[in-house]
């Protein structure tokens, strides 16, 4: 099969209505986030990291240099954090328990979208007009007889109005890359423990992330069957 778009419905032709990829759009984000522990923290075990995309939104400024676009992202990376919180100490060993820590990172940015593989439809504006009547009117005395007053009568108002229901342009998350650097900012030697133990509240986390999502609409194509 072949999809091309179009209007036009020749002879074993058909129209259907499909998902079509405006473009393919890869941004990078930093992020930057301080994370606190509600325990003292012997050592991380394991952090598992999910993004969430929560606002995908794309608009159309006015230009004379053809199709463009600003992509507005917003979201945040969720982080399960699992941690070894210390209950007992000696010189020689250290009990820990295994507990964990979820938080969430937003993050906020607006992708430059300098040209489409396929070219949004719309969006179409909305328009209202109003159109009156001459209505002839007799003035008042002061004014010649033959005169009349010619206007729109004030007491009516009449309009028509167009409305359009554009489709609304919408984003899949493709992929996403995180690299991250974690630093305790207020580690602090352990009570009791071996000399070389340390437990820390708080963490700086400097984060990169790369997300790869594609731009799409539901427009009308046509396929040729052959």
């Amino acid at each position: 099969m072949i999809v091309t778009p179009g209007n036009l419905t020749p002879a074993g032709a058909r129209i259907v209505k499909v998902p079509v990829l405006l473009q393919e759009v890869s941004v990078q984000i930093p992020l930057k986030a301080r994370i606190k522990f509600p325990d003292p923290v012997l050592e991380i075990k394991k952090i598992k990291k999910r993004v969430k995309v929560t606002q995908c939104r794309l608009i159309q400024p006015r230009t004379t240099r053809g199709p463009r676009g600003k992509l507005f992202l917003s979201g945040f990376v969720r982080k399960n954090i699992q941690y070894a919180t210390p209950f007992c100490a000696d010189k020689e060993e250290v009990s820990s328990r295994i507990r964990s820590l979820t938080v969430d990172i937003p993050f906020d940015c607006v992708v430059e979208i300098d040209e489409f593989l396929t070219p949004p439809v719309g969006p179409f504006f909305n328009v209202r007009r109003e159109f009156d009547f001459l209505v002839n009117q007799p003035l008042p005395a002061g004014f010649p007889e033959k005169d009349e007053l010619m206007s729109n009568d004030l007491s009516q108002f009449h309009q028509q109005s167009t409305e359009f229901f554009n489709e609304m342009i919408f984003c899949e998350l493709v992929r996403s890359d995180i690299t991250e650097w974690d630093e305790a900012t207020n580690r602090r030697p352990l009570k009791d423990g071996p000399f070389e133990e340390g437990v820390f509240t708080e963490l700086v986390e400097k984060m990169v992330l790369d997300l790869v999502l594609k731009v799409l609409q539901n427009q009308q194509v046509r396929v040729n069957a052959r």
